[in-house]
Formats: structure tokens, sequence, C-alpha cells
């Protein structure tokens, strides 16, 4: 593996700390690059059923709409994120759209 002057052997070690974490959580890798070292991951969008959502919302009288939006605007689309070392040689994640 070749790596930039920059990154250094623990920082490198916590790029895929990060990586192997965020696969686990649900994510797969849709781009990535060693010699910069940085990765591209993606979960795709869950299948939100609102007849349910919407009886619920019935039988509650309107309460469920909390819960219903925050998993309509969280998790009906696809989310992907960047994972890097900066010139620092410090790691960090950001979310792409």
């Amino acid at each position: 593996m070749d790596i930039n002057h920059f990154s250094s052997e623990k920082s490198v070690q916590d790029f895929y700390i990060k990586v192997s974490s965020k696969i686990s959580a649900g994510f797969t890798v849709k781009e990535r690059n060693d010699n910069l070292p940085f990765a591209i991951l993606s979960r795709e969008a869950k299948v939100i059923n609102h007849t349910f959502n919407f009886v619920l919302f019935c039988l509650t009288f309107g309460l469920w709409s909390i819960v219903w939006l925050y998993l309509t605007f969280n998790y009906a689309k696809e989310k992907r994120i960047l994972i890097a070392i900066d010139e620092d040689g410090k790691t960090f994640v950001e979310s792409c759209y």
C-alpha cells in the first residue's frame, strides 16, 4: 500500500476503523482510493410503509405524525458519506448529497 507523506500509521488505522464502523452500520463502499486515502460510502434508501404509518397516525390521533415525518425525511433517501484523511493527518467524515 502506497501512502502519502502526510499520512501516519495512526491516521491510516483511524481511517480504516471509521470505514469499518460505517460498513457495520449498513453502508457499502462505492469508491475507494488507498493512495490518497479516501472512501465514499452509501446507504440505500429505505422504503417507508405509508399505509401502516397512516393507520398509526389515526390510532394515536396525530401523535404518530412526528415519527412518520422523521422516518420520511431521514430514511427515504440515499445517504452518502466521505471518509478521508486531511493534510494534517486527521480523519474526517463528511456527508455528501
